[in-house]
């Protein structure tokens, strides 16, 4: 038992990442969470390779005596050309990193780390009509969201957070109010009497019940 709950730990930790480990893309469906959570974690670890992803690579120019800019001979780089080039070259290998073999094996012709990001977005987020089509489909998850017969309390709200973590990673934004009344009157009957108290003496608005 032990041994298969380390490997389930370990499981989450390349799926959600760690202080020292990058979140792992494992499959379209957890792409939003990733994009997140990889955002952050280059936040966290290396400033200049987030900005290096958005700005893309840099080249790298002399200006000869014509007043023609041409690439600057790899001999004649100077130190701070050899910083730019390990910035743009340490935040490709940060996003490949991030990627499972199966997903990276379909992006390998791209050789920057805008270039990568941006296509990844392009594949798993889609265009407009893909994205308002998905968060239609996760308000029709939420409306209907309901108790399981025989799930226990802690998988339900393992759930329904999971759910409201995709919306909002959707862009979708709902109010506390709204959380906390669909998560009371999802709640099995047995919990009706405790619903019922929740409802009258708290301020739904304000508290956080999942």
């Amino acid at each position: 038992m032990d041994s298969q709950n380390t490997t389930i730990h370990h499981e989450l930790d390349s799926i959600m990442g760690t202080t020292t480990r990058i979140p792992r893309l494992l499959s379209a469906e957890g792409f939003p969470e990733w994009k997140y959570r990889s955002e952050k974690y280059i936040k966290m670890k290396d400033f200049k390779v987030w900005r290096s992803i958005l700005k893309g690579p840099i080249r790298i120019t002399t200006n000869l005596p014509t007043g023609q800019v041409i690439d600057k001979p790899y001999i004649d780089y100077t130190e701070e050309d050899f910083e730019k080039i390990e910035e743009q070259e340490r935040a490709l290998a940060t996003l490949t990193m991030a990627l499972s073999p199966d997903i990276a094996q379909g992006f390998r012709e791209y050789t920057s780390a805008k270039s990568l990001w941006e296509a990844l977005i392009e594949v798993y987020e889609g265009n407009e009509d893909m994205k308002e089509s998905r968060q239609d489909m996760l308000r029709k998850k939420f409306n209907m969201f309901n108790y399981v017969v025989g799930e226990t309390l802690e998988a339900q709200l393992e759930r329904f957070t999971a759910l409201t973590t995709d919306m909002s990673t959707a862009g979708i934004y709902l109010t506390r109010s709204d959380i906390n009344k669909k998560l009371l009157n999802s709640l099995p009957k047995s919990w009706d009497m405790n619903v019922a108290v929740i409802k009258k003496t708290k301020a739904l608005n304000r508290v956080s019940l999942a």
